[in-house]
């Protein structure tokens, strides 16, 4: 098996092992990815990521994306964990769980809400700024990248939403900085499972 020397390829390629896609399919998504090293341009790093996700679109079905992506999710630990714990411990009943995490920016964004349909929307900005930009790859993104990519963000929130409320959550990504070419904020909608 090729070794994948930048990080983010590295993880995809993990992911699509654990959620045991075929190693045809496999093969096919990596493809030119071990040529990308931690000291390649980043705009040569993000073509790399544009294009792989391109591939995961035409040959994988959602909810394989959305697993493959969710496992790529970074800051999991740390400071978010302990105060997603104390949200849970701290707050008794849904509603005060997602105030608390409302009020906690640092983890969740500028915004969670709960939603008429019973579905919590968490943004990272709020709308109407003049761009967005992406944390994970920064400002200088060319082109706009498929929101399969998005979902690694997607399980960030979710895994720290989850233990926040207490609760299982399928992600949806609504919007984002990258699919949108910097017009639109991340932002994802969270249904409650159980």
């Amino acid at each position: 098996m090729p070794k994948y020397e930048y990080g983010r390829i590295a993880k995809l390629s993990e992911g699509l092992k654990k959620a045991k896609v075929d190693p045809k399919i496999i093969r096919k998504i990596m493809e030119g990815g071990e040529s990308i090293r931690k000291s390649t341009p980043p705009e040569k790093k993000t073509e790399w990521l544009r294009e792989a996700m391109l591939r995961m679109d035409k040959l994988l079905d959602l909810d394989t994306r959305r697993t493959v992506r969710e496992s790529c999710a970074c800051c999991l630990g740390g400071k978010r964990l302990k105060l997603s714990k104390a949200i849970a411990k701290q707050n008794d009943t849904l509603e005060e769980r997602i105030r608390a995490a409302n009020e906690t920016k640092f983890v969740f964004g500028h915004e969670v809400t709960m939603q008429n349909d019973g579905r919590i929307l968490v943004r990272f900005a709020p709308e109407g700024l003049p761009g967005y930009y992406c944390a994970c790859l920064g400002r200088n993104v060319k082109e706009p990248l498929s929101r399969t990519y998005c979902f690694c963000c997607g399980g960030h929130v979710k895994h720290h939403l989850q233990i926040a409320l207490g609760r299982n959550l399928l992600c949806e990504t609504r919007s984002t900085a990258l699919s949108s070419g910097g017009k639109e904020p991340c932002t994802f909608i969270f249904t409650i499972k159980d």
